[in-house]
């Protein structure tokens, strides 16, 4: 065993353990020197992240973490190590003596492999470390994507834009763009989804991808835009789907321009077939950019006065601008149910007392929808009899059926 961090002399070590203190899980010492010899590793809680930073973390393939009831407190630096461990490629065993059940969910909630208790039960350590060997990679994210140049595609447009925070616009976005991207059989069409929520957007997290740095550099600089720069910031999902996430940090709304939005905008339309676009809620200056060059704009809203208020500020907004109020769709998400005639009569009178035509219901999708996103799945792979799912299903035939003469759709 090799106590505390890693020195760069010895042989490259391929496990560690990081605890409070590994002589209270002598049992653990003992199976870590049967499975992988020497070529193993102790840290405490407060060294494992800054060591996942030293080059000697390169050949790890697994951190077994062993905590006890006394750690419970430190749960949110537990999480952290969890975190960085798996965004390095990092298998997780977590190893766990006299610890709640909340706490135990919490931890794999963050992303641990393998759970095994404390007394260590005979063999069991081997087989975890075992079962992580045998799991194969999943390709799901790739660390960019390789555009042909010369591409000239006319992709339609589609924009989804919440008028309140919580209205469900990024996981219509999200999964509306998957479905999209699964139709078509012998060839399926080339889907880009755009996230431009730029401070809150959290697509990444609803498809379990990375947000890379290339976004903001791309966003930073579009004079220089092209197929090699829009590629190495868009990341793929499970090789059907491109996707751009918003930035790692926070930035200002204002810091991108119309014109850059335009560039942007172009580029992704000449390489796919459909570009689906998760905007603020928040008008920006390049909210007119995006208005008009949609082949459909959906304003999600729910049934709730909050959005009511919202839509006839939009309304009023773009009107007294002169902009194409028209291109608006209203969907209403979470929709009361066909047999809830109380709910359709509100749904009614909302509609004509904004006057506007909702055009679009789509049901509740209850807790599965919140705990796809949490899983980074699309619903169509957690919870496929969903009825929400199966409503965006729908949609996305009909934009599929649509988008052959993108130029109707508008």
């Amino acid at each position: 065993m090799s106590s505390g961090m890693p020195q760069p002399d010895q042989s490259p070590i391929v496990a560690c353990t990081i605890c409070r203190d590994v002589q209270l899980f002598d049992l653990l010492i003992e199976d870590m020197e049967a499975a992988v010899g020497e070529a193993w590793g102790d840290l405490s809680f407060n060294d494992a992240l800054a060591f996942f930073n030293q080059p000697d973390a390169e050949t790890l393939e697994f951190i077994a973490l062993a905590m006890d009831q006394e750690d419970e407190e430190n749960l949110v630096l537990l999480g952290q190590i969890i975190t960085e461990a798996k965004k390095r490629g990092i298998k997780v065993i977590l190893i766990a003596e006299d610890v709640t059940p909340a706490a135990l969910h919490q931890l794999l909630r963050k992303g641990a492999d393998e759970f095994v208790p404390y007394p260590l039960p005979e063999q069991e350590l081997h087989t975890a470390i075992e079962n992580l060997r045998n799991v194969p990679e999943p390709p799901k994210q790739q660390a960019g994507s390789q555009l042909r140049s010369g591409s000239s595609k006319d992709g339609a447009l589609i924009v989804v834009h919440g008028l309140a925070g919580g209205v469900g616009s990024s996981t219509i976005a999200t999964n509306l763009a998957w479905e999209l991207a699964n139709l078509g059989d012998e060839s399926p069409p080339k889907v880009c989804l755009l996230d431009l929520d730029l401070q809150f957007g959290s697509i990444s997290t609803y498809l379990d991808l990375p947000r890379r740095e290339a976004v903001f550099e791309m966003l930073s600089d579009t004079d220089n835009l092209d197929e090699e720069v829009f590629g190495q910031a868009l990341v793929s999902f499970e090789d059907r789907l491109q996707v751009l996430t918003a930035p790692s940090d926070m930035i200002p709304l204002d810091l991108i321009s119309p014109e850059d939005i335009s560039r942007i905008l172009d580029m992704a339309r000449s390489h796919f077939d459909y570009v689906i676009i998760d905007m603020p809620s928040t008008l920006v200056q390049w909210t007119e950019t995006i208005l008009q060059a949609a082949h459909v704009y959906l304003a999600l809203l729910e049934l709730d006065m909050r959005s009511a208020q919202n839509a006839l500020r939009l309304k009023r907004a773009l009107q007294s601008e002169d902009l194409p109020f028209n291109k608006l769709r209203f969907a209403l998400n979470r929709a009361p149910k066909f047999t809830d005639l109380g709910g359709k009569g509100r749904v009614k009178r909302m509609g004509e007392s904004l006057g506007i035509s909702i055009d679009l219901q789509m049901p509740d999708g209850g807790k599965q929808v919140m705990q796809a996103c949490d899983h980074g799945l699309p619903l169509s792979t957690s919870a496929a009899k969903n009825p929400l799912r199966k409503e965006i299903a729908k949609l996305a035939v009909s934009l599929f059926e649509l988008g052959q003469s993108p130029a109707e759709a508008a």
